[in-house]
């Protein structure tokens, strides 16, 4: 597995989640607890929030839904922050790994590698997606 180590475009990357989970952090019943920011080939950066209902929406899902509404196709990295103020730096989940993979499958992950931030492609994070036909 191939890890990249990160620079200021990702640290900007990780300030606008941590942006949008602090201005949208729901101490009181959780429904907001997870903000994260994908950038886009054209450089903008699409951020959101993870929203609680009986089918949820991860923080990562709501930023790529924006992104793609926006009508952007290409996507550089991504990284998803927890806590009230977006300190933890925090891996995709598993649905949302094949949503990466499906979309976005050469996106840079940020996640933290022996306590370190660095970058894994979002097609090494899920070595076998889920595909609907035999190629």
């Amino acid at each position: 597995m191939k890890v990249n180590s990160i620079d200021k475009t990702d640290y900007e990357l990780i300030e606008a989640a941590r942006r949008a989970i602090t201005l949208n952090y729901d101490k009181e019943n959780h429904l907001h607890t997870v903000g994260a920011a994908v950038r886009c080939g054209s450089g903008t950066i699409y951020t959101g929030v993870n929203v609680y209902a009986i089918h949820s929406a991860c923080a990562e899902q709501v930023a790529l839904g924006a992104a793609i509404t926006s009508g952007e196709r290409e996507f550089k990295s991504i990284v998803a922050v927890s806590g009230e103020f977006g300190e933890d730096i925090i891996p995709p989940c598993g649905n949302c790994r094949q949503i990466l993979s499906d979309y976005a499958p050469e996106c840079e992950v940020i996640l933290l590698v022996n306590n370190c931030a660095a970058k894994i492609s979002a097609k090494e994070l899920l070595p076998y997606p889920y595909i609907t036909e035999c190629k």
